[in-house]
């Protein structure tokens, strides 16, 4: 249906250049063109945007037909489900040719082009996913998405078990939605489906359920919906560990928590659980050895962050980087229900706001003194600076002659 009554702002993102390009290139010559998902629901909400999606009734062909014609870029991003992306300006806008999913095995759909708005909004997950906007900014609701998102209830379209059973997905998809959108309980009739179709988690890629628990871990009520994930058995079948939710709790609740570093107040206990993490959702390598160094370093504060001293800190920072430091710190604190930190441990803290200290011995000082090239200067070395370390980074010329000569003579 259409609802007159409600509209987009006459700025909103219907009328952005590339938006605006794309719809008067489509939405013309027995085509029809409507923004569709998110950017209108962001809209609706006050919220920003964000990417730009349309719908059309113009099949990929002729999207890159008139594409070609207006000197526009377009990618085949998804050209088999009907999705091409076309670069205005630079400015991607993903354009779906209008579909019905024919067969779908959980993971993957087959599908037909159609011309019907109302038929392609049926095969969409959520109702207030499939709001459409005209290029004047008219709402168009099919399926009741308004009155959900006035609730800030998020409904699955049609028969939750069979909306799950065609994308696994979405399960996850409900829990990271509401997170985002939602307010007060889960739609039952939704989670009742999810408990019964859970089994499926275990046929997706872990791919796309990483991409789909970062996205949660950084949404709005993420604490409260983890909880709930963890209270119905669907956490500890992801992450395969009991999870930490409190801790999670803690740190997202005083300040943005990279989705890494909330991963790591879920699941993270050990170093050993850093490449399990890693094989499980297929983190990248970066992401890992973030893991593993904030593991070292909350192992070494065994996860007492309040009462950890400046020349502690200093020494952990030295040994494994600041940010290894400041990761495993608020780990350590968020365990212990102490973030932030209280007063006397930030103030310890400061400490990781200073340059580091830097060895004052190197290969050429030793081979100055006359020590030959070779293994036996590394061995002096290495003994020089651990006690270096261990005396706390002394900077003065006498001490640091002691400790030098002190390695030297042990060989």
């Amino acid at each position: 249906m259409t609802t007159a009554s409600v509209r987009l702002p006459a700025d909103g993102p219907q009328a952005s250049p590339a938006a605006a390009a794309v719809l008067a290139l489509l939405d013309r010559e027995g085509e029809e063109a409507r923004l569709v998902g998110g950017a209108v629901r962001n809209t609706l909400l006050g919220l920003p945007s964000g990417d730009i999606d349309i719908a059309t009734t113009a099949v990929p062909a002729v999207v890159l037909r008139r594409a070609a014609a207006a000197g526009l870029r377009a990618v085949p991003t998804g050209i088999e489900h009907g999705t091409v992306t076309l670069l205005v300006a630079g400015v991607p806008v993903e354009v779906t040719t209008l579909r019905e999913d024919i067969a779908t095995d959980g993971r993957h759909a087959t599908v037909v082009f159609g011309r019907d708005f109302a038929r392609d909004a049926q095969r969409r997950d959520f109702t207030i996913n499939a709001l459409y906007a005209a290029a004047d900014g008219t709402i168009i609701d099919p399926v009741g998405g308004l009155i959900d998102l006035a609730a800030r209830q998020v409904r699955f379209i049609g028969d939750p078990e069979q909306r799950i059973r065609e994308d696994y997905l979405r399960i996850l998809r409900l829990f990271r939605f509401h997170a985002a959108y939602g307010e007060g309980p889960l739609d039952r009739a939704a989670l009742n489906a999810a408990l019964r179709q859970r089994d499926g988690l275990a046929r997706l890629s872990a791919e796309r359920v990483r991409t789909e628990l970062f996205k949660l871990l950084i949404a709005r009520r993420a604490a409260a919906m983890l909880q709930e994930m963890a209270d119905a058995g669907f956490l500890d079948r992801i992450l395969a560990t009991a999870p930490d939710t409190g801790a999670f709790a803690t740190l997202a609740a005083e300040s943005a928590t990279a989705p890494v570093l909330g991963l790591g107040a879920l699941a993270l206990y050990s170093r050993d659980d850093a490449p399990r993490l890693q094989e499980r959702l297929r983190l990248s390598n970066t992401d890992t050895g973030r893991l593993e160094a904030a593991a070292v370093v909350l192992a070494a504060l065994h996860n007492a962050a309040a009462s950890t001293g400046p020349d502690r800190l200093r020494t952990l920072a030295y040994r494994h980087g600041v940010a290894a430091v400041r990761d495993g710190l608020r780990l350590a604190a968020a365990r212990a229900g102490a973030w932030p930190l209280p007063p006397e441990a930030a103030r310890a803290a400061r400490v990781l706001d200073e340059p580091l200290p830097r060895c004052p011995w190197s290969g050429a000082d030793l081979l100055a003194r006359g020590i030959p090239a070779g293994p036996q200067i590394g061995r002096i070395l290495s003994r020089a600076e651990a006690a270096w370390v261990a005396a706390g980074f002394p900077d003065d010329a006498a001490r640091q002659a002691a400790l030098i000569d002190a390695a030297i003579a042990t060989g």
